[in-house]
């Protein structure tokens, strides 16, 4: 039975420690996402909504709820997840991507993958690079393997619908080019068209489980995940990446993001830049 609290849609339920250590053990596991404390807060804000629409009155009840259900230790972590993104991010990225990679591939194929592309403005803004590179003309053989923990923001970069602020780092006549707008009514609300869409495809990942693609790549971007990982977790991941790469291709990092002190084979090329040798 729903508690009063729950089914009066005002349930401030305590999160005491105890919880909050079984929360982040539960992510850890799951993901291999650390929760840090002082994120209590966070936890909390994020974990009561989903609480209400149960009808649990408390985070013991939660906790039973998620450790009897699979299905529920996922909405838990896509919860938890953090999903920061914009178009042309970190674009120090996209100008070494025109400048030195794209120019020394004459064509043929080209993959490249989103690892953590959130709710898709990554590898959206990776298509138009590619788009803006090879011009008019035929487009060689380019694949972007887009893939995320969440399922709920893979919806929305499934979708490709932004709203004029999530587009106020793409140039203008990119947007015109690459979206049409879909709602005149303040906020405008642009679609991303075919060209760009042709050239993704999104899949639901978890880093941590097998890889069920088998590669090569010549690109990889991976920013702005590692951080949410501790340092064995960073370094097996990035020699996972580096076996997926062809030689010759390279991992680009966050900028908060260093390699520095991991066992790894990659070669420094700028900050947050490696290459596979």
């Amino acid at each position: 039975m729903d508690s009063p609290e729950a089914a009066a849609g005002t349930l401030n339920p305590e999160l005491g420690r105890g919880h909050f250590e079984k929360i982040a053990s539960l992510l850890y596991s799951a993901s291999r996402i650390t929760m840090q404390e002082g994120k209590e807060e966070l936890v909390k804000s994020r974990l009561v909504k989903r609480m209400r629409a149960l009808g649990l009155g408390g985070f013991d009840e939660y906790l039973s709820a998620v450790n009897e259900s699979p299905a529920e230790l996922y909405h838990m972590v896509d919860l938890l997840t953090t999903n920061k993104t914009s178009f042309f991010r970190e674009d120090a990225h996209f100008n070494f991507m025109k400048a030195r990679i794209l120019p020394e591939l004459k064509g043929g194929r080209i993959r490249v993958w989103s690892a953590g592309c959130s709710s898709g403005e990554e590898p959206y803004t990776i298509a138009m690079v590619l788009r803006e590179h090879f011009g008019a003309g035929a487009l060689p053989d380019v694949r972007i393997l887009a893939t995320d923990l969440s399922k709920r923001v893979l919806e929305k970069a499934v979708a490709g619908v932004y709203d004029e602020e999530n587009l106020r780092d793409v140039p203008v006549p990119l947007i015109s080019k690459y979206f049409d707008c879909v709602d005149a009514k303040k906020p405008r609300k642009y679609s991303a068209k075919k060209s760009l869409r042709s050239l993704i495809t999104f899949a639901p990942l978890n880093l941590m489980e097998e890889w069920p693609m088998k590669g090569p790549f010549e690109l990889i971007f991976c920013r702005n995940v590692m951080i949410y990982f501790d340092k064995p977790t960073q370094e097996k991941l990035v020699n996972r990446y580096w076996a997926m790469l062809k030689p010759g291709g390279y991992l680009f990092s966050g900028h908060s993001e260093s390699l520095a002190g991991m066992n790894h084979s990659f070669r420094y090329v700028q900050p947050a830049v490696h290459l596979k040798e």
